[in-house]
């Protein structure tokens, strides 16, 4: 976690050394969950909240290099005929997601449609495992990722706007879990897509 931070650190002095307009985007929105089936049976990442901050300077006019953090807290469910043949609570799910991009706005002035994307990770933490279905706890995971979005900054004064963006997260093998006990039990995971929406305040700075 140390290193996580000084290398978030790093990111944020080095694009803040490389550009004279900073933009500081604190969000708050809704996510869309995802299902991953296996035969009949499935486990499903319910819809959650989200918020986070984007950090983003411009490298040239109208493109922002950006770091981003996205924190998800959710419920991860399970359909199994075995373990659970009816839907039920396998655990609670906090996503982290970590990530460095980038955003190309197409118009300048008071409204400003953008368009971004960025890779890093995520990392998916389970915990309050339902004892019911398991008797172990589910380990925690970090997974490769990225993400697009798309939105529009309309700009009440010079200094602070409004940012509405719909976002997509693709977390590889996100739900990745071994459920069962006595050496039997199911694995799965699959490269999944999480829509959603966001609004939040932009804050732009000019260091002119």
């Amino acid at each position: 976690m140390k290193k996580l931070s000084l290398f978030i650190l790093m990111t944020i002095l080095s694009f803040s050394a490389i550009g004279q307009v900073i933009e500081i985007t604190p969000s708050y929105g809704f996510q869309f969950g995802a299902k991953l089936g296996y035969g009949p049976n499935y486990l499903k990442m319910e819809d959650s909240s989200q918020f986070g901050i984007t950090l983003g300077v411009e490298t040239y006019t109208g493109l922002m290099a950006e770091v981003t953090y996205v924190n998800m807290s959710s419920g991860l469910r399970i359909r199994d005929v075995i373990f659970s043949p009816s839907e039920s609570k396998l655990a609670d799910l906090n996503l982290d997601w970590f990530l460095v991009g980038a955003t190309r706005y197409f118009k300048q002035g008071k409204v400003k449609p953008f368009a971004g994307a960025g890779v890093g990770f995520v990392v998916v933490s389970p915990s309050n495992e339902n004892n019911t279905i398991i008797d172990n706890s589910l380990d925690s995971t970090t997974r490769f990722a990225f993400n697009f979005k798309t939105g529009v900054n309309i700009m009440i004064t010079d200094v602070i706007g409004l940012n509405l963006q719909g976002n997509l997260y693709f977390p590889v093998n996100w739900a990745g879990v071994y459920v069962g006990s006595g050496g039997a039990g199911i694995s799965t995971g699959s490269t999944v897509i999480l829509g959603g929406f966001s609004a939040g305040l932009v804050f732009r700075i000019d260091k002119d």
